[in-house]
């Protein structure tokens, strides 16, 4: 292809005493003795080049301008296709480009830094521009006064802070371009006073004559060390007398330390110290122990109410009180381990509610929360707390003591379920299980609980966690049961495995209706039957047969067929005649 026309031709100097025309070129596609060529020349006298082009990432010409100041030049690009030009018409003295500056150093304060500098154009009117940047990332720019081109201080930066800066610098009069920037210079503020308070906070135990009081301190926020801290001075005193104060110096690697009290009120204060100075005491009011009793010894007067949590942590929320000017809620991370590891939140005056969170919390532990009004450092237990960060079932189920049966129903009795702080979740209730060996459950009033690989169950839900007792009902007669107690938290409740059997009995109302139907009417007819056969003896009795008697089973006594009894040989105990006629015929 023919060539393009040069792009981004200009031309520059960097001490008024050599120019350099740069552009950029096209690509041609030949190669060889075909490559384009570079010819730059007064646009009045093309045929004289100024200088020889060299091109690598971008195409350069240079020559000296002697005394001529205005310049009108063009650069003229062919190969055998074609050719093409480009003309730029300048003032030396509005084109200059200055060297980057060097030898960059520092002066520091606390919260200044002035930079120093050099450059090489001495003769001509620079100003330059200081690039600071700020550790969160910010960049500021500075820019040196006319009266002193090589300086420039930077005001209202933190102590005991690292930062980077550079330099650039442009021509006074007639500003064509910045300089390239300087090398990178690091440097960090020197050390102030700290700024702030510490945030501290305390753990008191009742002792023997008096108290043990743990301190706990952190930085805030809107606290700034100002340098490296070195150390920590605190200071504990009476209010009451004017006894002298004890203090304690501690190392900068601590953030607790212990302390013993009597029962009287004291102010205890914390400051922390670097190579300069101390920071503004945090001072804590510890109350006397018989006004502080409901905040000290008599927690467990205050009932703890129950929290429950979120995605985000766990959710917490006060009834606010006019007269304090900070909330404290305190809890512990890891509340098995003994001490337990102190944690702290502050809250303005118009906060009632919070979200607890930390990466330590894990599902199935049970949290506390202690919540405090403070008004003029003076802290006061208001509220406590209990919460999981999400529940998990019970680890064990209720046990069953006792089991009443009748022929349709079971009533079922267990302990009171033993919570303490170890149990994964708040005992909500508990669900009562029921279904026969055989076949699904279809009991009355019951919903349906279908297990997998097993036959429907009938559940029952007691959704009170003090209830003891549970009776199931239309059951049939002389069938067995199994039976189980689950109790359940907000976590649910874990898998049904170990039921209990049951055997209903038969049902005595149909044995005595039975007994009624069949054994009452079969013992009347029997009497009836007796009773029948007295009536016929009294009304009708049996004429005694001669043949039946035993008397007349002797051989001797037969005369051809017939018996005969001989009345000799009878002894009766009476004789009775019956009839004169008969008995004069016998």
């Amino acid at each position: 292809e023919p060539p393009d026309t040069p792009k981004d031709f200009s031309c520059q100097t960097q001490d008024m005493k050599r120019v350099t025309c740069t552009w950029r070129e096209g690509e041609t596609y030949l190669y060889g003795q075909n490559l384009p060529r570079y010819t730059l020349s007064k646009t009045s006298s093309q045929k004289t080049a100024l200088c020889k082009a060299s091109c690598s990432k971008q195409c350069s010409c240079s020559w000296d301008i002697g005394q001529q100041w205005i310049w009108d030049v063009t650069v003229t690009v062919e190969n055998p296709l074609g050719k093409k030009t480009a003309t730029d018409v300048f003032d030396v003295n509005h084109r200059m480009y200055p060297t980057a500056p060097f030898q960059v150093w520092e002066d520091c304060t606390d919260t200044e830094i002035t930079l120093h500098w050099n450059y090489e154009n001495h003769e001509i009117e620079l100003f330059c521009q200081t690039e600071v940047l700020q550790p969160d990332g910010k960049v500021e720019l500075h820019n040196s006064s006319m009266a002193d081109p090589k300086r420039v201080t930077v005001h209202g930066l933190q102590p005991h802070t690292e930062y980077t800066a550079r330099v650039r610098c442009g021509a006074a009069k007639s500003f064509w371009r910045w300089s390239e920037w300087s090398q990178p210079l690091t440097t960090r503020t020197k050390e102030g006073t700290p700024s702030g308070k510490l945030d501290m906070w305390r753990d008191i135990k009742p002792v023997l004559g008096g108290r043990n009081v743990t301190l706990f301190w952190k930085q805030t926020p809107s606290f700034q060390a100002n340098g490296k801290i070195i150390s920590y001075e605190v200071i504990w005193e009476k209010i009451e007398d004017d006894s002298k104060p004890e203090s304690i110096s501690l190392s900068s690697v601590h953030n607790s330390t212990r302390i013993f009290i009597d029962n009287h009120s004291y102010r205890i204060s914390i400051m922390a110290k670097n190579n300069v100075n101390f920071s503004l005491p945090s001072v804590l009011i510890i109350s006397r122990a018989t006004d502080n009793s409901r905040s000290i010894f008599s927690t467990e007067e205050l009932k703890e109410g129950q929290i429950n949590g979120t995605d985000d942590g766990v959710f917490i929320s006060w009834e606010p009180r006019s007269i304090y000017d900070s909330y404290i809620v305190d809890w512990c991370n890891f509340p098995r381990l003994q001490p337990c590891d102190l944690q702290w939140k502050r809250f303005g005056p118009n906060t009632s509610s919070t979200v607890i969170s930390s990466a330590a919390f894990v599902p199935g532990v049970r949290y506390k929360f202690s919540i405090y009004g403070s008004a003029a450092n003076r802290p006061s237990l208001l509220e406590k707390k209990i919460g999981y960060l999400k529940e998990l079932p019970p680890h064990l189920d209720p046990v069953v003591r006792k089991i009443d049966l009748t022929y349709n129903s079971v009533t079922l009795y267990w302990d009171s379920y033993f919570t303490n702080e170890s149990e994964p979740g708040f005992v909500r209730g508990y669900n009562v299980y029921v279904s026969p060996i055989q076949g699904n459950c279809n009991l009355k009033g019951s919903k349906k609980h279908i297990l997998s690989d097993e036959p429907e169950l009938c559940k029952y839900t007691i959704e009170n966690p003090e209830e003891k007792r549970y009776t199931v009902k239309h059951l049939m007669p002389n069938t067995k049961y199994k039976v189980v107690v689950k109790a359940f938290t907000g976590g649910g409740e874990t898998p049904i495995v170990n039921f209990r059997y049951i055997d209903t009995p038969s049902n005595s109302n149909m044995l005595y209706f039975v007994f009624l139907l069949v054994i009452v009417p079969t013992l009347v007819a029997a009497i009836c039957h007796w009773k029948m056969e007295r009536v016929k003896e009294c009304c009708c009795p049996v004429i005694p047969s001669p043949n039946k008697s035993k008397v007349l089973s002797f051989k001797e006594f037969k005369i051809d067929s017939e018996k005969v009894l001989k009345i000799n040989d009878c002894l009766p105990d009476m004789l009775a005649m019956d009839s004169n006629a008969e008995a004069q015929k016998l």
